[in-house]
């Protein structure tokens, strides 16, 4: 009857610790409750039944964690619901013949030292050489530095 309590004990330690890797990741606590789950199983063994049983479910709960962390790894069942698109998309790709140094514009946002600013009609996230701008400030393009646009008050 106990040995059921133990293995109901590692199967959902187990199941925990395979939701923190898979659904889960980042947060701990789910892993952390599998750990807590697993050590009380292994605990339980060797305060019940001795320490030949103790170390069998130590053995046993190792291999187990192993295929089944292989085997929930290789299952297509994750492919269903992994996320497959990619995101070639780009910030702040600058036109050139857009916009061009001495252009002038309007912060949208408070710059600090960054933040949006409409400059020719289109938004552009763009940034001073250090001070603080407030919004609806006139400012002008003072460079364009490798998708960067440098700004200072008009």
């Amino acid at each position: 009857m106990f040995w059921l309590v133990i293995c109901v004990l590692i199967i959902v330690g187990l199941s925990f610790l395979v939701l923190e890797i898979l659904v889960i990741p980042g947060t701990g606590v789910a892993g952390f409750i599998g750990f807590i789950l697993l050590g009380i199983g292994i605990w339980q063994a060797y305060s019940v039944f001795g320490t030949t049983a103790g170390h069998y479910t130590v053995g046993g709960t190792f291999v187990l964690t192993i295929l089944t962390l292989i085997l929930s790894l290789r299952a297509k069942t994750w492919r269903k619901i992994m996320l497959k698109s990619e995101i070639d998309s780009k910030v702040n790709v600058i036109d050139m013949e857009k916009i061009k140094v001495g252009d002038t514009g309007k912060t949208v946002s408070r710059l600090v030292p960054a933040g949006k600013a409409i400059i020719n009609g289109d938004f552009y996230e763009v940034r001073t050489t250090g001070e603080f701008l407030d919004q609806d400030t006139e400012i002008e393009i003072e460079k364009i530095e490798a998708n960067k646009i440098f700004i200072k008050p008009k």
